[in-house]
């Protein structure tokens, strides 16, 4: 076969070959791309791809006489490569692919050149906001399509409009309004509530208790008067339960409990609607405490419920506001460092309120901490490093619920799991179910994936870090980030390198490095989402918490922690039952007898464990 090189000009007298010409085959191995416009609520990160291959009959022709390859590209397209050609010995093969995946056409002659190729400009057909083009910094939105940044910007979709990572500038320094004109709110981008909003419809799809809870009650009206302050993930399914409060009677303010859960356009939909909300993804300390504070400290404002996760705000309104404090009428808490709080204050003599432990209740225990975390710690792994679970040795610390949860799911998938535990009937029920109980000194330097849910502080320690393999994986599954010792790693001799959102690799001067996600903050709603379905039975039990708390006559409930009463508990779990079309079993007259038992529950005494 004999080689000819021809120049770019010669190239581009190559004759029109139209589309018609090619074979089917051939036409099919043609790429474009969609220009179909992205739903409301797009396929799940890595689902779909928005440059899929587009029909033949929306595709470009080839450039015809005349149209050089500067005219058939837009001006966002960049230089044209200079075109390459050869000879073949076959001179009536006149389209073909070439090798690197580019269109090549052969002339009669037997001079093959790469085509030019055509770039079709991406439009949303509402939006017809172009993405070909650089956009500016002001109000620059991207759609994001990687699996790095869809699985940790404020967005639960791969293809959804998120604020660019270049705007710096804080949620505080910005005037925005709502379309009432309110302006009590601090979220990222008010301009997304359209999009919380779809959000939120999605999300009642799956929470039918609430959905149920919301209408039964909405005539009674039983929070009607209730004044209620909260600090929990700021999601779409909180957004559900925030609305169902309000239906039910209830004034709300509300901020994040943690800096990076908050999806910004359902705090975005919760500020249109009138909700007083103050959070954004990736909020500083001061502007956490900042947010907080803003729900708190307002003129003619006075709170008469906590609905608190992680004991924050309760703790500021303890410390910075004791009058206040003092007329809270009842405080529901649901994470194990806020119950231990509250506990701390209890046994001080320091609690004026009567609270509710929601945490230790059977239907958040054994479904938000238990089944949610099963599914949701391999999620938040997956999405943060695309790593292969099977054959890998993880040591989990803590063989509570989401400890329990976390061994399931990992053991399910292939990996060797190790477990920490300090309360002797945890660590049997570690062996029962076979995992290797040891210490965490014993496994640390072999083990791929530290996981920690214990709730403590310090469990993972500055001489665990130096002591991991190169590329160890740290995260955290607790809901405070005391678990890991992270800031004994902010020292000068370690480098800090920023891989994607939420992703760091710490790297000591050997070279090497770990791999921390979220900084030690709560993985699965930090780094990704969870299920909503179980998340309708926390919000559904913390609903009916304030219920009873703000409902309680007089001398019910002492300036104490108290737990949800069983009875509730049953009926949280039985208003979830009919999505399954489960039926359950009826007592009879002389079984109920039999047992001691009310027909209609409760059905176990409160010290039961499940």
């Amino acid at each position: 076969m004999s080689v000819q090189v021809v120049s770019a000009a010669a190239a581009a007298k190559v004759p029109e070959v139209e589309l018609k010409d090619l074979s089917p085959s051939e036409a099919e191995l043609q790429l474009g791309l969609s220009t179909a416009a992205v739903g409301a609520m797009s396929p799940p990160a890595g689902g779909g791809d928005p440059e899929a291959p587009a029909p033949a009959a929306e595709r470009p022709p080839a450039p015809g006489p005349g149209s050089g390859p500067a005219a058939a590209l837009s001006p966002a397209a960049g230089k044209v490569p200079q075109a390459s050609a050869m000879k073949r010995s076959d001179p009536h093969h006149q389209h073909q692919r070439h090798r690197d995946g580019g269109e090549a056409l052969v002339s009669p002659d037997g001079i093959v050149t790469e085509a030019p190729r055509t770039v079709k400009k991406i439009q949303f057909a509402d939006q017809k906001q172009e993405f070909n083009k650089r956009p500016t910094k002001i109000g620059r939105r991207s759609l994001s399509r990687s699996i790095s940044q869809s699985s940790t910007d404020s967005y639960s979709s791969a293809a959804s409009y998120t604020d660019s990572s270049d705007d710096e500038t804080s949620p505080r320094d910005k005037q925005q309004k709502n379309s009432k004109g309110s302006s009590d709110f601090c979220v990222k981008n008010i301009k997304q509530a359209e999009f919380g909003r779809r959000e939120i419809e999605i999300a009642e799809q799956e929470m039918p208790a609430l959905m149920a809870l919301r209408k039964r009650a909405q005539g009674e009206k039983p929070l009607a008067g209730a004044k209620i302050v909260g600090c929990t993930h700021i999601t779409a399914q909180t957004a559900v339960l925030m609305e169902t409060l309000g239906a039910l009677g209830a004034q709300c303010r509300w901020a994040a409990c943690n800096i990076y859960s908050t999806l910004n356009e359902v705090a975005a939909a919760l500020a249109e609607s009138g909700f007083p909300v103050f959070a954004w993804k990736g909020e500083s300390e001061d502007d956490f405490w900042w947010c907080i504070d803003r729900c708190v400290n307002v003129e003619g404002w006075q709170p008469n419920m906590i609905l608190d996760d992680g004991g924050d705000l309760t703790h500021w309104i303890y410390k910075k506001y004791p009058n206040m404090f003092k007329k809270i009428k009842g405080i529901v808490e649901e994470s194990v460092t806020g119950v231990h709080r509250l506990y701390q204050l209890s046994k001080a003599g320091k609690l004026c309120v009567p609270a509710m432990n929601v945490n230790d209740s059977v239907t958040k225990q054994k479904f938000d901490n238990l089944y949610c975390c099963r599914e949701s710690i391999l999620d938040g792994l997956k999405r943060t490093t695309d790593m292969m679970f099977g054959g890998k040795q993880v040591v989990v610390c803590g063989y509570g619920e989401v400890g329990k949860g976390c061994c399931a799911a990992l053991k399910a998938m292939g990996s060797v799991v190790y477990v920490t535990e300090i309360d002797p009937i945890c660590a049997l029920q570690a062996c029962m179910d076979g995992f290797r109980l040891v210490k965490l000194t014993e496994v640390i330097r072999q083990v791929d994936i530290v996981i920690t849910c214990t709730g403590n502080k310090n469990v993972v320690t500055r001489e665990h870090l130096d002591r991991m393999k190169n590329s160890c994986i740290v995260c955290n599954m607790g809901h405070s980030n005391t678990e890991i010792d992270v800031a004994s790693l902010r020292t000068p001799e370690l480098t800090w390198e920023r891989v994607r959102s939420q992703v760091d690799h710490v790297i000591w001067p050997d070279g090497k490095r770990i791999v921390l996600l979220a900084e030690g903050r709560l993985l699965n709603l930090s780094c990704s989402t969870v299920p909503t379905f179980v998340l309708s039975i926390t919000a559904t039990t913390q609903a009916l918490a304030l219920i009873e708390l703000y409902n309680a006559p007089e001398g019910r409930y002492k300036q104490d922690v108290y737990l949800l009463p069983k009875k509730m508990d049953e009926y949280v779990a039985s208003l979830h039952l009919p999505t399954f079309d489960a039926h359950l079993t009826e007592l009879t007259d002389e079984q109920a007898k039999y047992l001691g038992l009310n027909k209609n529950g409760p059905f176990k005494p409160n010290y039961y464990r499940y």
